[in-house]
């Protein structure tokens, strides 16, 4: 009882860093002062031969100062976090997450150091191709050996394509390099699996096709050669409906399909985005966010904790991550100061219910003209609503009603997009729908 009343995480203000930098935000003041000073002093010298040339310049110059007044916010208070991951509750008192991801994710997102009985990664096939669906078979297949090979050995690079094409660690033990040569060789045999799948080609023309694998397997059971099984997070394939007579809304249309479904298959109260060419290179990432959303101190007023974003193989010249690292290890931390960071798309562990509209009460003729019509998707905004669903019974109800939250035709009505899920009428529907919850 004594270490659950210690803090989960500490934040530090960088003193040193806020003196120079309002110190040297006072000293461009002063400079740019001095310069419209100078600039509106020559409309008073004579002759004006050059007239318009120079108040282009000084144009030029009064925007580009603006610019730079703007971004003062940056380094006005910048702070860094400590988390303390060793001081959550047990694994089996973690809350669940959802995944919701694009292709290329699924694995390093099912090697995440969490529970996996508390991990749900749900797959998003926009455009519904066989292709993907193949992949995510021959995914489900080399998982069962690299999720206990991460596991077992502390791996920290759990995408295997990162880990194989560099060198993390240099083992001396023959018995792990003799696994990991074995583990190579299963995701070559994997890889040139997908080649063949990509080219046959194809696309599933189904319009609504939702796929479920879930193993629910105990991890100190053992199959029928005898050998050790690894439990594994429950993987939901996802391919929305689309018609030429209805709006699709892009990616935020494909986050509100995936989110009601998980809604309805297991209502994680937190959630993890991912974009399709990220992928998690942190497996300890999970726990991480955990130590902010369950501190009970900001946990009430909390909606997101966004990660960074790391980039490999731009080019064989590129250093800085192309502009993003500025934005992410400079940028973020000082807003992080002040209101909070931008939501950026992708790497953020969201509060479920900060995506539900905040006014909406437990009435079901309320719940309705935001939620839809789906009796079961109406009981995930309210409190411990714990869904079951069997990957054994594909006929069951609960997937049915899946396929129509799925379905073009469901946000008809609702205010999907509109108060509720991540917000349409935008391209950039992340800054849009977290700018919308800083305000609530």
């Amino acid at each position: 009882m004594e270490e659950c009343s210690l803090p989960l995480h500490s934040n530090q203000v960088h003193k040193l860093s806020i003196i120079i930098n309002r110190s040297h935000a006072l000293l461009h003041c002063i400079a740019i002062t001095f310069l419209i000073c100078y600039r509106l002093s020559f409309l008073f010298q004579q002759p004006k031969t050059s007239l318009l040339p120079w108040l282009l310049v000084f144009a030029a110059e009064l925007l580009l100062s603006f610019k730079w007044f703007l971004g003062i916010a940056y380094g006005w208070r910048p702070i860094s976090r400590t988390v303390f991951p060793e001081r959550l509750p047990e694994d089996d008192k973690l809350p669940a997450n959802d995944v919701l991801e694009g292709t290329n994710t699924v694995l390093s997102a099912r090697a995440l150091d969490y529970p996996p009985q508390k991990l749900n990664v749900y797959l998003s096939d926009d455009g519904g191709s066989s292709i993907t669906l193949l992949g995510m078979r021959a995914v489900s297949k080399f998982a069962r050996w690299w999720l206990p090979f991460c596991k077992t050995h502390g791996i920290k690079t759990i995408c295997p394509d990162a880990y194989f094409s560099c060198l993390e660690e240099d083992y001396s033990d023959l018995e792990f390099l003799a696994e990991k040569q074995e583990i190579q060789e299963n995701y070559e045999l994997f890889r040139e699996e997908i080649i063949k799948a990509r080219a046959k080609g194809g696309n599933v023309d189904k319009p609504t096709a939702i796929y479920i694998y879930i193993y629910v397997i105990q991890e100190n059971d053992n199959d029928a050669n005898g050998d050790h099984i690894y439990k594994m997070p429950r993987l939901v394939y996802v391919s929305r409906e689309k018609r030429h007579s209805h709006s699709h809304h892009f990616k935020a249309g494909a986050l509100n399909v995936l989110l009601r479904v998980s809604g309805l298959m297991s209502n994680s109260p937190y959630i993890l985005a991912l974009d399709c060419d990220m992928y998690c290179n942190d497996p300890t990432s999970a726990k991480q966010a955990m130590c902010f959303h369950l501190d009970p101190n900001i946990s009430p007023s909390l909606a997101f904790v966004q990660f960074p974003q790391r980039f490999r193989n731009i080019c064989n010249n590129d250093i800085y991550d192309s502009i993003i690292r500025s934005m992410f290890w400079i940028r973020w931390y000082g807003l992080d100061g002040l209101r909070g960071p931008v939501l950026s798309g992708t790497n953020f562990y969201m509060k479920r219910k900060s995506l539900y509209n905040y006014s909406i009460h437990e009435d079901l003729t309320e719940l309705k003209k935001y939620f839809g019509t789906s009796n079961e998707l109406l009981k995930s905004p309210l409190a411990h609503y714990m869904p079951s669903i069997d990957n054994r019974d594909s006929s069951s109800t609960l997937l049915q009603e899946a396929k129509v939250l799925a379905s073009c035709a469901y946000e008809n009505n609702p205010k999907w997009g509109e108060e509720v899920g991540f917000r349409y009428h935008s391209l950039v529907e992340d800054y849009f729908t977290g700018f919308i919850l800083h305000c609530q």
